[in-house]
């Protein structure tokens, strides 16, 4: 595959769609990377309105998705519409020949997200999904120091997650919607950093007195993993006061010692050195400085998707592998509904 530069077509002219735009230009800045030649959305008049005001002027712009790709045959769809019109999207740029980079989540249930994993394999196409905090500095900072050996095996992962936004809008009349709309991040962070792979789940759900939320506002996760690991999630979106950063706040335990990180650049691991009486001395441990990353964010999923597609390896965030997050939400709602533990399955 060649290193030129990839057209793409943007379906989703919304909100979401400006954030993409300036990840999209902040590659270019680098090197030509992508050119948007087409933007699409059921509002033709927002559609317009994206692609004049995009840095891509010549795009087109209509609301067929199937005409534009038979017309312009790009090689990329980047996929930004709701979560209920991603089956339909992701299926038709696959029929037309387009690899897709799609925002999550990958499906509003499991079995959509199945049919996806079917739709690409009978295609033979490239689908990815923008799990951005795979790009980010810390958390590429936490996964070499695990990787690293420096405190032994994993065995535990706690995560804690208490901010308080007002959004206003669809979040606030959503069901499950820590859960659902955020929770997920954390869920594939910690398959990133630590390597866990849940097996069960069991989930503790509520709407405290004062949220401003519909339904589950705060929720509280056990994940029985692959090999004894445990890894726990706490979580609460209506937490005023004391903030843990967005990334979450994480206590990772190993064999041979601890890591605690605060979600930004706040790193500290102990191991144990001797002992005196019952509890063992600790001696602390550096958590090594990475290289700054070329792109974070989403910047950085989508040149790693573009990368990939020039060498034909997977991308980081492959729809292959961001299912197996995707199925630990799905688990912990299936629980916090149920009241027992979760089979988690793909």
């Amino acid at each position: 595959m060649s290193h030129a530069v990839q057209t793409a077509v943007l379906v989703g002219c919304g909100a979401m769609s400006e954030g993409w735009l300036r990840a999209i230009q902040t590659l270019n800045a680098t090197a030509p990377t992508v050119d948007v030649i087409g933007f699409v959305d059921l509002d033709e008049t927002l559609a317009r309105h994206r692609a004049d005001t995009s840095g891509f002027p010549d795009a087109a712009a209509g609301a067929d998705l199937g005409a534009m790709l038979a017309a312009l045959e790009p090689d990329v769809v980047f996929d930004i519409v709701v979560p209920a019109a991603r089956r339909s999207v992701v299926t038709t740029a696959f029929a037309a020949g387009c690899d897709v980079l799609s925002e999550k989540p990958l499906g509003n249930t499991l079995g959509e997200a199945r049919d996806l994993a079917a739709a690409r394999d009978r295609s033979a196409r490239l689908h990815g999904v923008v799990q951005n905090r795979r790009h980010l500095t810390g958390i590429r900072r936490a996964k070499a120091f695990l990787d690293s050996g420096a405190i032994g095996t994993v065995a535990e992962v706690h995560c804690d997650f208490f901010i308080a936004p007002h959004f206003g809008g669809f979040r606030e009349e959503m069901e499950h919607v820590l859960l659902h709309d955020m929770a997920i991040h954390t869920f594939d962070a910690a398959r990133f950093v630590a390597g866990v792979e849940p097996a069960r789940a069991v989930c503790l759900e509520s709407n405290p007195a004062h949220s401003w939320y519909a339904h589950g506002a705060s929720a509280a996760v056990l994940f029985a993993c692959e090999n004894g690991v445990t890894m726990s999630y706490r979580g609460s979106w209506c937490a005023e006061g004391l903030p843990t950063s967005w990334e979450a706040s994480w206590r990772i335990v190993g064999s041979k010692g601890t890591l605690l990180w605060d979600g930004n650049d706040g790193f500290q691991a102990e191991v144990p050195q001797g002992r005196d009486g019952l509890l063992s001395t600790q001696t602390p441990l550096e958590v090594p400085q990475i290289a700054p990353l070329a792109h974070e964010g989403h910047a950085g999923v989508i040149a790693d998707f573009l990368e990939a597609r020039r060498t034909g390896r997977s991308p980081l965030t492959d729809a292959r592998d961001n299912i197996r997050s995707l199925a630990m939400t799905f688990a912990a709602i299936d629980s916090a509904e149920q009241g027992r533990f979760i089979d988690i399955s793909v």
